[in-house]
């Protein structure tokens, strides 16, 4: 308790420290505060402890344009509810109606969103205008406005992460349920700074979309072409992506090397502007130069990558004194969104890149790639089947079953029938999902009331979809079924989804790890499971990098707020290159490399990137488990589980914490096996 009555001092001493108005610091006094307690306790003399909790929570949110003292008096009397069936229907009535409103509004969200994330015609700058405007935006300061967020936080306890964890194993659903309420009000961001985080989160995702190379007009040194003249990739993912498929192909290094020149340039920042998504000049990557009808002409470089990232940086770091219980967005992002703290993610992931067999997984690469290491072999994925069928096979195969979104979508249940589920919760599953075809790489977007659908997102040219595609159409399903799952079949509410995204990843990437089997191209090599293993490590070897360079870039942000664009991308270069020798060079025998800053999730989605190796190990910790039991039977009951924290969830969903070491051990058996 003492803890959380220093939140609400630490908050009054952050406000004071913060350029915020007036009528945005807490305006009651600890005299009234007193007062309303002890009211309270006379009339409840039962409940003492949880009037207090409540009263200071109320207190600590009320700022002098909600009312004076004698109002938040009123209130507290008025709305203290102390009858545990009382308190039980409250919850219920609160869940109901906030079921409602993040239901509709995010329903008007994806729908206002439509003509930027999937293909409607062009897009208009109008519709650049609506895809800004955040129907959530007021609706956290309507709900202290109208005083629902006060008979909130009078009645409903926010329990620290640590307290969570030491109690959770004993707490019943409903108490479960009733902590998370307790967490919808802790903190009170002014809707025009909510807002302004949309504007420009708009804005970057916009860039991220148009951020397209046309690969038929990159040339050689000598003036050659190395890709087909109608492919066109998006930075990083379809660079990276395209990448990985010339691993099924002989001798294609030089065209690994050449999509590797696009991304140093990337990420140095001196892209020319004129080539991005423009097929009509011509780009030599390697010695940067760029030809208009045969002619030298010059382009000043790309100057929006780390201005945007400064930006968004920028609002939410005014953003941060509104979260009082954190020192800032790290800390909400891990002890809070994540809930688990920046210390057990750091050290997790350096557990396993400092191990021992990255280095034995590294020459296993080398020997199957016949050469030394290059930096780009951070995406190898020749330990997958479908390398023993063509790309252009694959890419027939999809483009045939899956012309359009609609067909993608119909065979949805037979895939989840092939998966496990049986034909009629494969068709229930699979009724609660609309796909879509997308103009960025693809995305999952789950619904957040029964009865809406989940979208899922990802590119489907007009000749159909093609294997890429089809590949991260599985990814994203993965996520949608977890999403139905979570909404539809968890007992409250208030504990859908996962405890944090990284939960959702697993899920993906377990599917995605059986877009062949989807196919009915199935593999009967007797390695193939220590194959699938040295893959899932050398997966989460290469993400784990990329988000310890994402997590210190923000560690340099925080000590660094006054820095402009061009120290920031200095900055991002140095660290990634420090990551790299540190961890990376002894694997690959190469030093001073930028590219774990390549990700384009680094720029938009600040932190996100931890979500991705945490779903790794979420994803073998799962699959172990899933062996030799009901696959289909064994999803469902473990992701109706809903939001505990990830300790919690974990127990009950494996039996076991979340940890690196399975992975680490079975990596090492594979090792020995496959050589």
């Amino acid at each position: 308790m003492k803890k959380i009555l220093s939140i609400f001092v630490l908050f009054g001493l952050l406000l004071s420290s913060c350029n915020v108005r007036n009528d945005e610091r807490p305006s009651i006094s600890e005299r009234t505060i007193q007062e309303v307690i002890s009211e309270l306790s006379a009339l409840h003399p039962n409940q003492t402890e949880r009037i207090e909790i409540g009263v200071r929570q109320a207190a600590s949110l009320w700022f002098s344009r909600d009312g004076s003292d004698a109002d938040f008096r009123e209130l507290s009397l008025n709305n203290f509810v102390a009858c545990p069936d009382e308190l039980g229907l409250l919850f219920e009535r609160l869940q109901r109606n906030f079921e409602i409103l993040t239901g509709f509004l995010h329903k008007i969200n994806v729908r206002l969103r439509m003509p930027l994330d999937i293909y409607l015609g062009d897009i208009m700058p109008v519709d650049r205008l609506f895809g800004g405007f955040s129907p959530f935006a007021h609706l956290n300061e309507d709900m202290f406005d109208n005083k629902i967020a006060f008979a909130v936080l009078l009645n409903f306890r926010t329990f620290t992460l640590e307290e969570k964890n030491r109690y959770g194993a004993n707490w019943t659903r409903t108490q479960w349920a009733h902590a998370r309420m307790g967490e919808r009000f802790t903190s009170r961001v002014p809707s025009e700074l909510r807002q302004e985080f949309s504007r420009i989160f708009t804005q970057v995702d916009t860039w991220r979309t148009d951020y397209n190379f046309y690969m038929g007009q990159l040339r050689t040194s000598d003036g050659r072409a190395l890709f087909p003249e109608d492919l066109r990739l998006i930075t990083h993912w379809g660079l990276r992506d395209h990448l990985r498929t010339y691993y099924a192909l002989e001798d294609r290094v030089e065209s690994q090397e050449m999509i590797f020149a696009v991304m140093n340039h990337v990420i140095n920042q001196t892209v020319p502007e004129i080539v991005i998504n423009n097929p009509n000049v011509q780009w030599n990557p390697i010695d940067n130069i760029v030809y208009e009808n045969g002619r030298v002409i010059t382009s000043r470089s790309e100057q929006y990558r780390y201005q945007m990232l400064l930006d968004l940086f920028r609002v939410q770091r005014r953003m941060d004194p509104f979260t009082p219980q954190y020192e800032n967005y790290i800390e909400a992002n891990f002890s809070g969104s994540l809930e688990l703290s920046k210390q057990i993610v750091h050290d997790l992931f350096v557990q396993l890149v400092s191990s021992d067999v990255a280095r034995e997984v590294g020459q296993f690469i080398s020997q199957r790639v016949g050469r030394e290491l290059r930096p780009f072999d951070l995406w190898y994925n020749g330990f997958r089947p479908r390398g023993a069928f063509p790309e252009a096979e694959l890419n027939a195969l999809t483009r045939r079953l899956y012309p359009d979104a609609m067909a993608f979508e119909r065979d949805m249940p037979n895939m989840l029938m092939t998966l496990g589920w049986n034909r009629a919760r494969a068709t229930e599953i699979a009724s609660r999902i609309a796909v879509d075809g997308s103009r960025g790489i693809g995305h999952a977007w789950g619904a957040q009331m029964k009865g809406d659908q989940a979208r899922l997102r990802t590119r489907i040219p007009a000749d159909g979809m093609d294997f890429r595609g089809y590949n991260i159409g599985i990814h994203e399903l993965g996520h949608n079924v977890e999403q139905v799952i979570s909404l539809y079949d968890v007992d409250y509410w208030m504990l859908r989804s996962v405890p944090n995204t990284g939960f959702t990843e697993a899920l993906a990437f377990i599917l995605q790890d059986r877009d062949m089997e989807l196919l009915g191209k199935r593999d009967d090599n007797p390695l193939r499971q220590d194959l699938a293993t040295l893959g899932i490590f050398w997966n989460t070897f290469e993400i784990m990098g990329v988000s310890l360079v994402d997590m210190a870039v923000w560690e340099w942000l925080y000590q660094n707020p006054n820095a402009n664009a061009d120290q920031l991308r200095d900055a991002v270069i140095r660290i990634a290159k420090d990551v790299w020798n540190k961890y990376f060079a002894p694997v690959f025998g190469i030093e001073d490399q930028p590219i774990l800053a390549i990700y384009t999730h680094m720029i938009m989605r600040p932190l996100y990137l931890s979500n991705y190796p945490l779903g790794r190990l979420i994803q073998f910790q799962l699959e172990e488990h899933f062996a030799g039991r009901n696959f289909a039977a064994e999803v469902d009951r473990i992701f109706a589980l809903g939001r505990l924290t990830p300790k919690h969830w974990m127990l009950q969903a494996v039996g076991e914490e979340l940890s690196v070491q399975p992975l680490i051990e079975a990596t090492e058996r594979a090792v020995q096996r496959v050589r």
